[in-house]
């Protein structure tokens, strides 16, 4: 009989020390896995803000636009092809001359202008007009912007030839006298009997259609 107790208690001794090592293995695994899951978080973490980063890096450089130079006309919007001319650019390009007669706050005007039609600038640009729509082209605008923020619209059938009787020009001298290149074109509209449109200064042209917004209003 003590032989056989003596047996029991080694068996009950070795099955309580085999319990306590799963016990602890259990636990190390856990601890492992734990620690395991807050790294995986951490290096989670760190990976999202450098993608977060990496993906804000494109819209920043797509955000920032370089600086016009003196003189310099940004041709942009839904166009093709947007670039930017001088006026120097402008003198090389077939020139048009037109006299005009407008109101001013200075009173009545008269001058004689020589320049290129806004509608071959715009035109090398290549506008995105839809042209599954019947006439799409009439949809388009342009605005000019000049010195100050002073800023015109013209509807596209106002400066295409194949619309409009007159051609409105992106003006490189006035009554014979050039302008200075730092100064950039003046915006000639000869149709108009006001000279609010004849932007100064001029250094933006952009392009749009009306579609998104007249199809957007409520």
């Amino acid at each position: 009989m003590t032989c056989g107790r003596q047996n029991q208690r080694r068996a009950g001794l070795a099955l309580a020390a085999a319990a306590l090592l799963l016990a602890g293995c259990g636990q190390s695994a856990e601890t492992k896995g734990a620690d395991g899951a807050k790294d995986g978080a951490k290096d989670g973490a760190k990976g999202g803000a450098a993608a977060g980063a990496s993906a804000s890096a494109p819209s920043s450089a797509k955000a920032s636009v370089a600086p016009l130079g003196p003189g310099e006309v940004r041709v942009g919007g839904e166009v093709a092809k947007p670039y930017s001319v001088t006026l120097a650019d402008l003198r090389k390009l077939p020139q048009a001359s037109v006299e005009v007669k407008f109101t001013s706050a200075k009173g009545e005007q008269r001058h004689t202008y020589q320049g290129v039609p806004l509608h071959d600038v715009l035109k090398t640009a290549e506008p995105r007009f839809d042209a599954a729509k019947k006439n799409g082209q009439l949809r388009g605008f342009v605005s000019a912007t000049g010195g100050g923020d002073y800023r015109a619209v013209f509807a596209w059938a106002e400066i295409d030839p194949g619309f409009a009787k007159s051609q409105v020009l992106l003006a490189v001298s006035e009554d014979g006298v050039a302008f200075d290149d730092a100064a950039g074109p003046r915006l000639v509209v000869p149709q108009d009997t006001k000279g609010g449109r004849y932007v100064s200064e001029l250094n933006q042209l952009w392009v749009g259609v009306v579609d998104p917004v007249v199809d957007g209003a409520k």
